[in-house]
C-alpha cells in the first residue's frame, strides 16, 4: 500500500501545480470582462480590470471607457498586475526547486514567504476596485461583481493556501526527502493469543 501525501517525495509537484492552476486563473481575471455585469436583462454594463462599457438598452454597441483614466484604476490594476509577475516569478522558482534531487528547504520558505506578498497585492488591487468603482462610476440598473473578478479571488485563495504550504514544507524535510524508515508493529504471541 502507497501512501502519498503532500509531504511525499513522489508528490512534490502538487505544489507547483497548484501555483500554475492559480496562474491560469489569474490571466482570466486580467482578462476578462467580466469583472462587474449587468445582473438581467437588458445587459447595459460590464467592465473588466482595464476599462467599463456601457450601452442602451436597445444598442447593440458598447461605448468604453478606460479606467486608466482614474487614479484608483491605475492602482488596482498595478497591484493586481505585480502580483500576477511575482506569482509567476514563484512558480519559475517553484519548478526549479522541486527539480533539484537535493532540495533546499530555506529556498522553499523563500518562495512561501514570496506567495504572502503576491497575496498581498492581489487582495489590494481587489479591494480597491469595488469600493472606488462603485464610488466613481455611475452604475446602470442591477449589477454584480461577476465571474472574471471570482478568478481574481480564486486565485488568491489558491496563492495563501500554497504560502502556508510553503512555509511549512521544511517541518516535513525528513518525510520529503525519504529519510525515516518505517514504522513496523510486532505482536508477541503472549499479547495476541488469538493469532496462534
Amino acid at each position: 500500500m502507497v501512501v502519498c501525501g503532500l509531504a511525499c517525495w513522489r508528490c512534490r509537484w502538487l505544489l507547483p501545480l497548484l501555483l500554475g492552476l492559480a496562474i491560469i486563473m489569474g490571466i482570466i481575471a486580467l482578462a476578462g470582462r467580466g469583472w462587474l455585469e449587468s445582473e438581467s436583462e437588458p445587459y447595459v454594463q460590464q467592465a473588466s480590470l482595464w476599462e467599463s462599457c456601457t450601452r442602451g438598452e436597445e444598442d447593440l454597441n458598447w461605448s468604453c471607457e478606460s479606467l486608466m483614466d482614474y487614479g484608483w484604476g491605475r492602482a488596482a490594476a498595478a497591484t493586481y498586475l505585480v502580483g500576477f509577475v511575482i506569482l509567476v516569478i514563484c512558480f519559475a522558482l517553484a519548478v526549479i526547486a522541486f527539480s533539484i534531487e537535493i532540495l533546499r528547504f530555506n529556498f522553499v520558505r523563500g518562495i512561501g514567504g514570496l506567495l504572502f506578498v503576491v497575496a498581498a497585492f492581489q487582495i489590494i488591487g481587489l479591494v480597491i476596485y469595488p469600493v472606488k468603482f462603485t464610488e466613481d462610476i455611475p452604475l446602470l440598473g442591477d449589477n454584480m461583481f461577476s465571474w472574471a473578478y471570482g478568478f481574481g479571488w480564486a486565485s488568491t485563495v489558491v496563492v495563501i493556501g500554497c504560502a502556508f504550504f510553503f512555509c511549512c514544507l521544511p517541518n516535513w524535510e525528513d518525510e520529503v526527502l525519504g529519510n525515516i524508515k518505517p514504522t513496523y508493529y510486532y505482536s508477541s504471541p503472549e499479547r495476541a493469543p488469538y493469532l496462534n
